[in-house]
């Protein structure tokens, strides 16, 4: 109803025996994506929007370095985790390579240093899964939407482990204490006027998962509340703009 179009661009081929080549390829791949011109350019949407499924959470790093080179400067993040994923990934080791720099875990450091982060130079704000105990989700959207603001560009990188594993058993790291999928569906929705120009849904491990396969039906449920509050906010600003029917566009 949108006018919106939607295209499933396949799959990146990337190695699976090295992941500095992968990274590589990957950072190619979104970089190739991203910059294709929209369908037909609008204020809301100038520039096409990439929503990615992983694999681990390293998918995030060669995003960010081609949002990094798409629009001229770093982005913000927007990070959904039961970890940091900051760790230095200087390892003591006498066969230290390119490849044991770049993994899951430090891909927010990396991209912290190598200049791809807008928050990275004031710290991080962090709020903990027992915050919604004490200012509940709307509180949790406030203050991301206060830190955050609406006007500069954000990538959305999601972790399925920030949620419960009595929720999402289908994931390589899971911690228990974390949220539902109810809560999480709502502060999705409640960040809609978030300027969100890419997104992630990452560490989705269908071999863990249960037979009810309730981790994936999250994730899909995830990746559709991305995809709906992109088509709301382009619906929104053609009602502000114009008052016409949404123009035809490309995400």
């Amino acid at each position: 109803m949108s006018g919106l179009k939607f295209l499933d661009c396949g799959d990146i081929p990337v190695t699976a025996y090295d992941n500095a080549l992968a990274l590589s390829q990957m950072t190619m791949a979104f970089l190739e994506l991203g910059s294709r011109p929209p369908l037909k350019k609008s204020a809301a949407f100038p520039k096409v929007k990439l929503l990615a499924l992983g694999g681990d959470h390293s998918v995030a790093l060669p995003a960010l370095r081609s949002l990094n080179t798409i629009y001229g400067s770093p982005v913000t993040v927007l990070h959904f985790d039961a970890h940091l994923d900051t760790w230095d990934p200087i390892f003591p080791s006498p066969w230290e390579t390119e490849q044991t720099h770049f993994n899951h875990g430090s891909v927010f450091w990396l991209a912290v240093k190598e200049g791809l982060i807008h928050n990275g130079s004031s710290g991080f704000m962090r709020i903990t899964a027992d915050d919604i105990d004490e200012i509940g989700t709307q509180g949790i959207i406030e203050a991301i939407i206060k830190r955050i603001g609406t006007t500069l560009p954000v990538y959305l990188s999601f972790d399925i482990d920030v949620l419960d594993p009595s929720v999402c058993p289908g994931t390589g790291t899971p911690e228990s204490g974390g949220w539902t999928s109810r809560e999480v569906i709502k502060i999705l929705r409640g960040l809609e006027s978030l300027n969100v120009v890419g997104a992630d849904i990452l560490e989705v491990a269908p071999a863990y998962d249960s037979a009810g396969e309730q981790t994936a039906l999250v994730a899909a449920q995830v990746a559709f509340e991305i995809l709906a509050s992109w088509a709301g906010r382009y619906m929104a600003n053609q009602e502000q703009t114009s008052g016409s029917e949404p123009e035809k566009n490309e995400l």
